[in-house]
């Protein structure tokens, strides 16, 4: 049964021991976290989007959650606290020239960099290949290497001018510890936007009940405007007797008076110079005596 033809077997042939602890391979798990959206798992394209736990997503895949967070996703929990598209920044990004993309070379017949990043820092040149730390910032979504802004310290962005603050900077896939303390930082701000509306709410409530309050007190109550409305009885019935004719004229009356109140002659206006007034003929120069003015007729004749 077997052994046959002096095939002597090996203790690890026969005796199974415990199966070994799997490593995943450091240069992969780079590859995932900078090469590949953290939601769809599919190739970083533009527009490219963070959130503020600084991990990258394509923008496509996380308005496609938000239109429809019952969908089942292989890796939903990456993006549960983002509640809207104000929750993510798209980055501005800088291309990296000797990334080739999908034109590189496939046959095999030549040597393929695998850490080779598709963007790199303006201002150092590092490639975003997972090696060196990079961050962006909230403020103009901007994207720098940890060294830049550690050599080139400014309270300006060095690529499009903005100005930025220490609290602004996140952290693109930082580790553990560095995930904890953006959480925390997430939800400061969120708590104090909410005090923040529930300040204006309150705010907005407080003018409006005193408005409310001054109406109540200048309407006049019921009884009077009754006792009012019966002295002027008599009136009402004449001007309705009188028809359609009198309403009109009354109301022409009333635009008349209206008109003539708020017209205001421009020599009686204190901001204006007496050169601009004297262009109208209103002003005192424009003014004719008797001896200067004719007793005839004429094409264009001044009479004030």
């Amino acid at each position: 049964m077997g052994c046959d033809g002096g095939t002597i077997p090996k203790r690890h042939e026969l005796v199974k021991g415990p199966k070994k602890v799997e490593k995943v391979d450091k240069n992969a798990e780079l590859a995932a976290k900078w090469k590949y959206c953290a939601l769809s798992q599919e190739r970083l394209k533009r527009p490219i989007v963070s959130c503020d736990l600084g991990r990258l997503y394509n923008k496509d895949a996380v308005i496609e959650y938000l239109l429809d967070k019952t969908a089942e996703r292989p890796n939903a929990e990456a993006v549960t606290h983002i509640r809207g598209i104000k929750d993510i920044k798209e980055l501005n990004l800088t291309d990296n020239p000797e990334w080739e993309g999908e034109r590189r070379n496939t046959k095999g017949d030549r040597y393929e960099d695998i850490h080779c990043g598709m963007f790199i820092c303006p201002v150092v040149g590092l490639e975003m290949n997972g090696k060196h730390r990079f961050c962006y910032l909230q403020t103009c979504g901007c994207v720098f290497s940890d060294r830049a802004m550690k050599e080139v310290k400014t309270e300006i962005c060095h690529k499009c001018g903005d100005p930025f603050r220490d609290d602004d900077v996140v952290v693109l896939n930082g580790t553990k510890e560095e995930v904890e303390k953006l959480k925390e930082k997430m939800e400061e701000r969120r708590s104090k936007a909410k005090t923040k509306k529930s300040k204006k709410s309150k705010a907005a409530e407080s003018l409006s009940t005193p408005s409310e309050s001054n109406g109540d007190t200048q309407s006049p109550p019921a009884d009077v405007a009754e006792g009012t409305s019966l002295q002027n009885g008599g009136e009402s019935s004449q001007s309705a007797v009188a028809g359609p004719s009198g309403s009109s004229s009354s109301s022409k009356g009333s635009k008349l008076s209206s008109s003539s109140s708020s017209k205001r002659s421009i020599q009686e206006m204190e901001g204006k110079s007496e050169a601009f007034k004297s262009l109208f003929t209103t002003h005192s120069s424009a003014k004719r005596t008797k001896e200067q003015t004719s007793n005839w007729v004429t094409h264009t004749p001044y009479h004030f």
